[in-house]
């Protein structure tokens, strides 16, 4: 008789990780990743994975320097070699260059699993219709990442202004650089706190370093961990169960 977790090793698919903005958050895709499948197939097992880490410093120039298109030719560039290197999916392991997923798209042969669309779907799950988006001044600010959740029919919210800069400097000032500290979580909650008695149904930490400050258990209303969706949804989708 065959064995069920050869043949479930077997199919497994092959998943392509864009990571290191930042290595922060990016090495936690791959603990989650690695610990579902695991926890999914038993014994030995763990993820099948070809990884693209960058230099961090680079990224956050280019970003500074509202050089998109050269960051777009970047990541398209290293895509399109993770698939030539046998990659079935790619992992964009960062909300933020999400600007690019149109760019990363075109220049592939296999899906591009939007992180956005993994978090939206946790979101109409809990039949939770208006959320608060919290990430950098790029998240925040421009359409690519909210549209894509108001595609779904979700109403987005933000902070206000001062908010918005908090949020954002905490990021690129302290959780890029893996530094967390407890009067910065107090801050993050005091914006949330705002944002829920504005109307918010819950609060979707739309930066993958946000999850390293603020937990679910910080919050009072449904949190949803981008990171953690975007990698569940990878397992589902290397495993054949997305």
């Amino acid at each position: 008789m065959a064995d069920p977790l050869a043949h479930s090793v077997e199919r497994m698919k092959t998943i392509g990780l864009l990571g290191g903005m930042s290595w922060e958050s990016s090495i936690e895709y791959e603990r989650i990743i690695n610990t579902e499948v695991r926890r999914r197939l038993g014994g030995t097992s763990s993820a099948d994975l070809l990884i693209r880490s960058y230099n961090f410093a680079d990224i956050e120039q280019l970003q500074a320097e509202d050089r998109w298109d050269e960051a777009g030719d970047l990541l398209a560039g290293d895509a399109r070699r993770l698939q030539q290197a046998g990659a079935d999916l790619i992992v964009l392991c960062t909300n933020t260059m999400h600007r690019l997923a149109d760019v990363i798209e075109a220049a592939i042969d296999v899906p591009l699993l939007h992180l956005a669309d993994a978090t939206a779907r946790a979101v109409m799950a809990d039949a939770v219709s208006t959320v608060a988006l919290l990430g950098t001044r790029y998240t925040m600010e421009h359409d690519f990442y909210r549209g894509r959740l108001e595609s779904h029919g979700l109403e987005v919210m933000m902070p206000d202004d001062a908010g918005r800069t908090l949020v954002h400097d905490t990021i690129y000032g302290e959780l890029v650089r893996g530094e967390i500290r407890p009067d910065s979580n107090a801050a993050f909650l005091d914006v949330i706190a705002d944002l829920v008695t504005r109307g918010a149904g819950g609060v979707i930490a739309g930066c993958t370093e946000i999850e390293l400050l603020v937990g679910p258990d910080d919050v009072t209303v449904p949190y949803y961990p981008t990171t953690r969706l975007h990698a569940l949804a990878a397992v589902d989708a290397a495993l054949g169960c997305g």
